[in-house]
Formats: structure tokens, sequence, C-alpha cells
């Protein structure tokens, strides 16, 4: 009887698998994976999770096989102790793996950089001097971390800061990321961002909201106690109703928008400052520092 061709077996059956099961990750599968279809960087992250998930599927389907195959073929016979075959060295299968491996994450490796330039970060942050800007960004808003909170400041609408965030739907949008304190990590699952909160430093991010829905706004880097309960919501609108709700916001906080400092791409924190950029403790009344003097007294006596 014939011996029968191992290496010849597994790999036809290996290949046919890989036929198979490349085209199902990529189209059945892939469609369905994170980020989704809400914005373009959430379009832009999804693509390339379907290329990566596609590209590892035949290792992957490489390893189980062999493990099956091996279970099934090389098994010892119940009740038997013998003896395996000597190992031999097969060069031929070490040089091609190699070759084929490093082939593969080199390509990785220049499909995740020509993404990331061309797809303007693909949502993520892009630091202060991307490399790659979109021509169409119709709007500008600074996202700035805080313990324990995001806040957000318009510049094209008279500088005033809100607590939350609306975003209008179909227009790109240029986010410019910093932080007061710590480092913070402002991430939108929904519309594919996530844009570390640096302090002193301006991490910029794009993105075009491609449907109208709510999304969950979370810190995603470690910033202290309540880290956990940082998170809030915000909405995608319509154009219309973006300019309602930004005009409301305006009137809400007319009070304390001129007392904000000047808009700027970073902030520097003053001690003892209850905002970013320089609220100044109040000067003490006459009456208070004569009370503080009468206790320092007291104590002394």
């Amino acid at each position: 009887m014939a011996e029968v061709n191992h290496a010849r077996r597994f790999g036809i059956t290996w290949l046919v698998c890989t036929l198979i099961g490349v085209p199902l990750v990529y189209f059945v599968i892939g469609p369905h994976m994170a980020f989704g279809h809400s914005s373009s960087g959430a379009e832009d992250q999804t693509e390339a999770l379907r290329v990566l998930a596609a590209t590892a599927t035949p290792f992957v389907i490489l390893v189980m096989l062999f493990l099956l195959y091996a279970v099934l073929n090389f098994r010892q016979p119940a009740g038997e102790a013998l003896e395996g075959p000597a190992e031999r060295d097969n060069s031929k299968i070490q040089v091609t793996w190699i070759v084929v491996t490093s082939i593969v994450v080199f390509f990785i490796a220049v499909y995740g950089s020509v993404s990331l330039i061309s797809k303007y970060g693909g949502g993520s942050g892009s630091g202060a001097a991307p490399l790659n800007r979109p021509s169409n960004v119709s709007l500008k808003l600074q996202v700035i971390g805080q313990q324990w909170q995001f806040t957000y400041r318009w510049p094209e609408y008279g500088g005033v800061e809100t607590k939350t965030v609306e975003l209008p739907v179909d227009r790109m949008i240029e986010f410019n990321v910093t932080s007061l304190d710590v480092i913070h990590s402002w991430t939108v699952k929904n519309l594919g961002i996530k844009a570390d909160a640096n302090p002193q430093i301006n991490n910029i991010a794009f993105t075009e909201p491609k449907k109208i829905e709510p999304f969950e706004v979370r810190c995603t880097e470690l910033c202290g106690i309540w880290h956990g309960a940082m998170f809030s919501y915000g909405r995608v609108v319509s154009d219309a109703e973006f300019e309602q709700w930004i005009h409301a916001q305006q009137l809400k906080y007319a009070a304390i928008t001129p007392h904000l400092p000047p808009y700027k791409l970073t902030y520097q924190p003053q001690y003892g400052g209850s905002h970013h950029g320089g609220f100044e403790e109040p000067e003490e009344s006459e009456a208070e520092k004569n009370k503080k003097e009468e206790a320092k007294l007291h104590s002394v006596q």
C-alpha cells in the first residue's frame, strides 16, 4: 500500500479552506465588524479591520487545520506506547515561512501607513501637524479633557464652551483635542474617533458623521479615581438642528463666555483656578481678612 503524501493532502485541504475562508471573512463577516458606518472614520476603521482579518485568515486556518490534521492522522493508538519518528529539519519549509510572513508584515505596515495618511488618520489623533488634511473641513471643534469630564469649545461661534456636544451630519469636522491636567482619551466608538488628550498638546482628528443618531463619549485612558465615570452622550443631528442647538448654547452661556480665556489650542491652568486658562482666585475682602486674623489669634491663645 502506497504511503500517504501528507504534505500534499494537507496543502490541498488548506488551499481549499483558504479559498473559502478569505472571501467569507471579508465579504460576509467583515461588514459587520466594529466600528460600523456612522462616519467616515468608522468606515475607514471597519475597512482596515476587514483587510487585516482577511490577511490573517490563511494563517489562522493553517494553524488550526494543522492541529486538527495531526490529531486525526498521527495520534497514538489506544493502549500502545510507540516512539514517534525522528524529527528532521526542513529548510524549505523554514525559509518559505520566514519569507511569506515577512511579506505579510511588510504589506500590513505599508497598507496601514497609506491608509492613515490618505484617510486623514481614520478617526485617530494625528498630532498637532497632520500629514494630510481634508480640504472640505466645514466645522472646527475643540475637545478639552479634565478630571473628570470633557467640555467643548466652539471657536467659530464666539468661543462658547459647552458641557454637551451635538454634531451636524454630512459635514467634515476637525477635532482639536487637548487636556488641562492629566492624559485623557476622547473616544466615540460610533464615529470611529479615538484621540488622546494630552496637556499642552493639540491632537487633531477628522471625521464626517454619516447618520443622524445618538452616540456615547468615553475616556479610554486611565486618568484618576473617577475615570470609569467619565462618560457622556451626544447626538448627530441635521444642519438646521445643529444651528438651533449651538445658538441656544450661546445664549445659555452668554454670561460666562466673556470671562473665559481667549481661545487657544492649549491652555495652562493656574493654581486654584476653577476653570482652564486662568481664572484666578478672587481677592479677599477686608472683612474676610479680619476674620482670618482673628482666627489665628484665637488659635495662638
